[in-house]
Formats: structure tokens, sequence, C-alpha cells
């Protein structure tokens, strides 16, 4: 069974938006937890516009799952995760003035960086992952690096999924099948949704992880916290 790592960043734009502390996030990723959610992911942005870094140790302290950390792997983000030791950190290639993660690294044209970052990961103890898009190159060179997973960005699958879903996901199932012959761990996540999910599921093979946040906690919005991970975790069956 697919994993579901639940991406609590929202709950933290919406405590923000008041200040305070409603919702607790902590909180809020027992409850994920105790509703079945394999994960709990963040991303903590170095401008704190959702999660901040006290977050990062609050959490670190009560995750029970696998505790997977989103970032740019700059000085900031590296020493966050040598203090907490995730299960798992996954490298972005995000600026600080992007919106949302919305493109994978170009892993041959930053090979000795990320090296670097997955020699440090490694040393540390926690599992590395790399956001890539489809690019077949991309997914050799991250093999190259010495990441144990890559993350595949769904986005343009999300965005053409109504349009044609065979067309979308094509370019995830032949990526997918080089990364298992690469000995790849395989992650996802951007956009997926009830929905789009249970196609991507069940087209890509060796799908190990989903990490899902925005869909997930606008449909708990209607559907509520616990019955919406159990909606999400049937369709990952």
């Amino acid at each position: 069974m697919t994993k579901l790592s639940v991406n609590v960043n929202k709950i933290a734009t919406i405590r923000n938006a008041r200040g305070g502390d409603t919702p607790n996030v902590a909180q809020v990723a027992i409850d994920c937890e105790r509703f079945g959610a394999d994960g709990i992911t963040i991303h903590p942005r170095p401008d704190e516009r959702h999660i901040t870094t006290q977050d990062v140790y609050d959490l670190k302290k009560i995750v029970a799952t696998e505790f997977n950390i989103e970032g740019y792997p700059n000085d900031r983000f590296m020493n966050l995760i040598r203090e907490t030791e995730p299960t798992q950190a996954t490298l972005v290639p995000d600026g600080p003035d992007v919106l949302t993660s919305n493109a994978g690294w170009d892993t041959v044209k930053h090979k000795e960086k990320l090296t670097d970052i997955c020699n440090q990961l490694r040393e540390i103890g926690v599992r590395s992952s790399i956001f890539v898009d489809t690019n077949l190159e991309n997914i050799s060179g991250a093999k190259e690096v010495g990441v144990d997973r890559i993350e595949l960005y769904t986005g343009p699958y999300a965005d053409a999924y109504d349009i044609d879903k065979d067309k979308a996901v094509k370019d995830y199932v032949v990526a997918a099948k080089l990364a298992n012959d690469l000995g790849l761990g395989i992650n996802a996540g951007h956009d997926l949704s009830l929905e789009n999910l249970a196609f991507f599921k069940t087209s890509v093979p060796g799908l190990e992880e989903v990490s899902i946040g925005h869909a997930l906690i606008s449909d708990a919005l209607y559907f509520g916290l616990e019955q919406t991970i159990f909606k999400y975790k049937q369709l990952l069956k």
C-alpha cells in the first residue's frame, strides 16, 4: 500500500492569519496520525509564512509516524535537519520568493551540490529525496548523486488529468519504470486529489508515498479531517 503523508502547511497558514495558536499545528498532526496518516510533511520556508522554525521542533517531539521535512537545502534547512533528524528530507529547488514548489531539480546541472547534500544526509541518518520532473536525464542524474528516493512533481499530471488522463500519466509511468530499474524509491506530490489520485496510484509502478496538503485540507472543510484521510487512504489501497 502506498503511504499517505499529510502536509500540514495549510493548517499553519490558517493559524498565522490570526496569530495565536488556533488551529494548533501539533494537535492537527497528532489527529492526522490518529485518523490513519502514515506520515506528516512540512515545508518550513525562510519567511515562515506558514510553518515556523518553532513548529519544526514542536512537531519533532510528537510525530510518531514518518516525519518529512521539505525545503531548499541552504544552511538554515540543513541545520534544522541536523537538529531534528526527521525520517526524510525532501530537497526542492525553490527560491525564497516561490509561492509553491512548481519544478523539479536539474540533477545534472546541480550534481555537485546535490551529491554533497545527499552525503550529509546519509551521515546524519536521514533518508534523502529529490523533487524531480519526468525528464529521464534528471532521474538518471538523481541516481548519480546518491539520493535514496525521488519525488515526482505531479503538477503537470493534475493539470492535464481532466483532458486526457492516459496521456497525462504516460510520462510518469516511463519515469517510474526507470527509477525502479535504477533502484530509486518513488514518492509523488503536488495537486494530487480525491479526483486524480487513484488513477495515478494504479498507473505508476512502485509508488511508495504521496505527500498531499492543499487538496486534503480543502476537502476536510467539507468532509471533516477524519473522513477525508479515510477517503485518501482508501484510494491508495
